[in-house]
């Protein structure tokens, strides 16, 4: 998976694309943007929250429980000065339909399992280099 992020010139609008999808990501008006999509923290907040719901929803289909709506929501709450690395994520999982204790048991355990959660709890090394362009 890839994504390509190239900002134009605008303050913080930045056009993202990654595969066959092309999206915005900006800053609140006061913070100097224009809000035209959201934030790249917005978008990692989403990343988690729809990989969660999508895990579970296919689980549950494997399962054949019955869930009509798997809603997840995402706050990050970052430390006081975001350099210490000490953010945490709130996630919180609502499904509809009847659960038995342990079938909410084991979608908790699921959501927790979802590969962008793994990948968030875990340290991930970055490279980055710059090129020129031609």
């Amino acid at each position: 998976m890839t994504a390509e992020a190239e900002n134009r010139g605008g303050m913080y609008e930045t056009l993202v694309t990654s595969g066959a999808h092309t999206f915005v990501a900006d800053e609140l008006p006061e913070l100097g943007g224009k809000d035209l999509g959201p934030d790249p923290f917005g978008y990692l907040c989403g990343a988690l929250a729809s990989c969660t719901a999508i895990t579970l929803r296919m689980y549950a289909g494997r399962k054949d429980w019955e869930l009509p709506v798997i809603r997840v929501r995402v706050e990050l709450q970052k430390d006081s000065d975001g350099a210490s690395g000490n953010s945490r994520f709130h996630t919180v999982v609502t499904c509809s339909g009847e659960l038995t204790e342990e079938q909410e048991a084991r979608l908790l355990y699921i959501a927790r399992a979802c590969p962008v959660h793994r990948l968030l709890s875990h340290a991930s090394s970055i490279t980055t280099v710059l090129e020129k362009s031609p």
